[in-house]
């Protein structure tokens, strides 16, 4: 039953401080990775491990939490995730080695798998029989999120430049504790008692996704000649079809494979996939660019972000009006579109560019991503059933993530080499992604259909 504290509003800001919490930590990290590198004395594998520890361990059990989201209720597994989470930020704050810290890091991913797919099953059930108010309260919680992963250099740039690197994730303590108290008066999701664990299936999916992250991010120290790279990536793919396998003769898979049944379902996971491996490796780059190439400071180059927090604002909160008026295929082909120029514009990243001529692709980049990702999540949940939200949702962040990890994976081994391999990488990114994300664009107009 709702009461006066479980109004639209009360839900969708309890529920995006979860979404809040785990982007900020996508890209608070960016920033202070020349500061942790001198700290611990590490190479850029090692810091490629510490990013990358998160969103593999987010990627890696997402999938199951989706699961338990839906068996044991929404409610329960979102008060875990956050209490988790909290927890490993503390551990990141007081980190005294770099393998410490990569730990807590992994930890922290599992604060976020648990919690994310649960936040999204609570927005689901709570507005399931008011679409609109469904799809607006969607874009709000993707606002939050979209804003946090923009704001979080700026936000970590100011906090090294007052304190140490440290405090960037020592921040998150006081919003878990307000998701943890908000979350009591939280209406709990619909339970799906007969669904069970897929616990080989699980331990496959981390032994594929696993391997490959470490065979990419260690190809550029190791060669491609070494026995670890090519046969983590052999491994890696073997692992991949007995995943497949495995998943299609379980009981209870942790990814049902009969929701690729839908066409718009597969459009909407190859989005969420382009998305954020070309993001999030770009902004790892762009990072390293502003701070080694540029010569910025820790809090220029923090700033430097502040106009991705204004696109996704602007973005976010706009879309959910384009799609009450347009539906879900505008938006997402307008975003892609305003994605890729985006990235085209990324061609005037040079040695000594001043910072007014990266203000486009700085601005047009999460423009374009914050248009389209509510659409891209909204039409996800909207293609299955209410009890089935928490499992969707989750596949969905699962491919996002470990998307994300490959692009930081990739884009950093390419950036690897001081300045000149880092605007070399700028430039072959900025090609390679402008040119996908229209092709992906053709896809939609294609393929997708208005729900």
């Amino acid at each position: 039953m709702k009461n006066a504290k479980t109004g639209f509003w009360f839900v969708v800001f309890t529920t995006s401080l979860a979404f809040v919490v785990s982007q900020l930590d996508v890209s608070i990290v960016n920033v202070a990775l020349p500061q942790i590198g001198r700290a611990f004395t590490a190479g850029i594998s090692t810091l490629q491990w510490i990013v990358d520890a998160y969103t593999i361990a987010f990627a890696v059990l997402m999938l199951s939490a989706g699961g338990m989201s839906d068996l044991l209720g929404s409610k329960r597994l979102f008060q875990l995730g956050l209490l988790i989470f909290g927890i490993a930020s503390v551990g990141c704050g007081i980190a005294w080695s770099p393998e410490v810290l990569i730990g807590f890091r992994a930890l922290q991913g599992v604060g976020s798998a648990i919690m994310i797919p649960s936040s999204l099953s609570i927005l689901n059930n709570t507005f399931a029989h008011e679409p609109k108010l469904r799809a607006r309260a969607v874009a709000y919680w993707t606002a939050g999120g979209g804003i946090s992963i923009a704001a979080g250099p700026v936000l970590g740039g100011l906090l090294i430049h007052i304190s140490s690197w440290r405090w960037i994730f020592l921040v998150n303590i006081p919003i878990c504790l307000a998701g943890l108290l908000c979350s009591i008066y939280l209406m709990d999701s619909k339970k799906n008692e007969k669904r069970g664990f897929d616990i080989p299936g699980q331990f496959i999916w981390m032994l594929a996704l696993t391997a490959f992250i470490a065979a990419i991010i260690e190809w550029h120290n190791l060669g491609a000649q070494s026995p670890f790279i090519y046969g983590g990536i052999i491994f890696s793919a073997v692992m991949l079809g007995l995943f497949l396998w495995r998943e299609s003769v379980a009981e209870s898979p942790i990814l049902p494979l009969d929701l690729f049944k839908s066409t718009n379902f597969n459009v909407f996971i190859g989005l969420g996939m382009a998305f954020n491996g070309a993001y999030y490796g770009t902004v790892f780059v762009l990072s390293l660019y502003l701070q080694e190439v540029l010569h910025y400071s820790v809090i220029e180059a923090g700033m430097a972000f502040l106009p991705l927090t204004g696109g996704f604002l602007i973005a976010n909160i706009t879309s959910s009006f384009i799609m009450d008026k347009y539906g879900i295929r505008v938006p997402i082909l307008l975003g892609l579109l305003v994605f890729s120029i985006g990235f085209a514009s990324l061609l005037l990243a040079k040695q000594g560019t001043p910072y007014w001529q990266l203000l486009l692709p700085f601005f047009a980049m999460p423009l374009g991503m914050g248009v389209a990702v509510p659409a891209m999540t909204t039409g996800t949940l909207a293609t299955v059933k209410t009890n089935r939200s928490g499992i969707a949702s989750a596949v969905l962040n699962t491919t996002r993530q470990a998307a994300g990890a490959v692009g930081v994976a990739v884009f950093g081994t390419m950036a690897s080499g001081g300045p000149d391999h880092i605007i070399k990488a700028i430039t072959e990114i900025a090609i390679i992604a402008a040119i996908f994300m229209l092709f992906y664009a053709g896809v939609v107009f294609k393929y997708l259909r208005d729900l």
